[in-house]
């Protein structure tokens, strides 16, 4: 094991030697979300002075980078006169940089700032005809990306090479997350986003996942499977009613035409195996049946699983991340009763402790739909859906 922890500053200048001591150290990489990591160290004057607002931590495995990004809770103190001879510890929780890119809102009108936006209501930034790698990479550029506003770019961070991935879409978004817009545009072709530290760069990258079923296989007899707990559930919608068009509470202006609504239906095949559940959604602003069309398809994916797995995996010497599959790929997994499952890689996890040494893990599955609760879901779609209400 070659592990490296390094502070750097916003500009990705190193603020001193590499951290020293530390004795635990577990990093979350996630599809298309922001990483999530901790690192434990004796709180030491030397330490706390590093680990500060505004830093950064750089975590090298094996002479490359894995993990980059910002501290969201510098300092977490603590010490106790029974466990600890010494000064404490302390433990710092990061991020990647795409933390940073999920910060942003998508402005209607990118080259103004918020002050002097058109007061048009729901006026949005509309991207037409554009294949979804394109449609990601203009928003991300746009809003926080070198052709953003001087005040809303993030320092160093540049576009990874042109990508001519995804079908060809059009969307349109008004002060909705930056990252919600780029899951939109994603949803369709399953494409991956992500940002990743390269010399003093930071490089926003687009990129088609792989299907990898035939190569990339866990099982029990294999040696690569360590947990697998399998769920076949109901869906919770297979007609997503999508509702566009402008708000009807909006009065017309004098001469202008009454308002107008639009709808379309998108439907899953579940609905053959299962029973028709239907959900509204809502999206007032537009009535491209492109866009709404989008909207169902992103929708879909959160309603209508068939079935959830959940696994962890364990890297052997013939199968690792990162090396031979990545986040999103898809992975096939043979539980012990002989189904094959197939999905897909969402999260990557490096644990590591000094005397211990290293453990990488993935789990395959929509780790969000199987490990969070019905009310946890239920919440985070309501704030979805009042967001999107909000940004009219």
């Amino acid at each position: 094991m070659a592990i490296q922890l390094l502070v750097t500053d916003r500009n990705l200048v190193p603020s001193g030697d590499p951290l020293a001591g530390w004795t635990k150290l577990a990093v979350d990489l996630n599809f298309n979300q922001p990483a999530s990591g901790s690192v434990t160290l004796p709180a030491t004057s030397a330490v706390e002075q590093l680990l500060q607002p505004g830093g950064r931590l750089v975590v090298i495995r094996d002479g490359e980078i894995w993990c980059a990004g910002p501290f969201e809770e510098p300092q977490q103190f603590s010490w106790d006169l029974e466990a600890d001879a010494g000064t404490g510890t302390v433990t710092a929780k990061f991020s990647d940089d795409l933390a940073r890119v999920a910060g942003y809102l998508t402005y209607p009108e990118p080259s103004k700032t918020f002050a002097t936006q058109t007061a048009t209501a729901n006026l949005k930034r509309q991207l037409t005809s554009v294949n979804a790698g394109a449609a990601i990479r203009t928003l991300v550029n746009e809003n926080c990306g070198p052709g953003a506003l001087a005040v809303r770019r993030i320092e160093h961070l540049v576009l990874g090479g042109a990508t001519t991935a995804g079908s060809t879409i059009s969307i349109g978004t008004r002060f909705e997350p930056l990252l919600d817009a780029c899951r939109t545009a994603a949803a369709t072709d399953g494409l991956g986003f992500r940002t990743r530290q390269v010399g003093n760069q930071i490089q926003f990258e687009v990129y088609q996942p792989q299907d990898l079923t035939d190569t990339v296989r866990f099982s029990k007899g294999l040696g690569n499977l360590r947990r697998v707990a399998f769920t076949m559930s109901a869906p919770t919608g297979t007609s997503e009613l999508v509702q566009g068009g402008n708000d009807p509470a909006d009065q017309p202006a004098e001469g202008q035409p009454a308002n107008e609504r639009a709808y379309v239906e998108v439907v899953s095949g579940h609905a053959a195996d299962w029973y028709r559940v239907e959900r509204l959604v809502e999206m007032t602003g537009t009535v491209a049946p492109a866009e709404l069309t989008q909207a169902g398809t992103r929708e879909l994916g959160d309603d209508n699983p068939q079935a959830s797995l959940e696994t962890l995996t364990v890297d052997t010497e013939d199968l690792k991340a990162g090396r031979d599959y990545w986040l999103g790929d898809k992975a096939s997994v043979v539980l012990p009763t002989g189904l094959e499952v197939v999905d897909l890689v969402q999260t990557i996890r490096l644990e590591a402790t000094p005397n211990e040494g290293e453990l990488v893990t993935s789990v395959i599955g929509s780790s969000d739909r199987s490990t969070t609760t019905a009310t946890v879901r239920t919440v985070r779609d309501l704030a979805r859906r009042l967001g999107r209400l909000e940004a009219r």
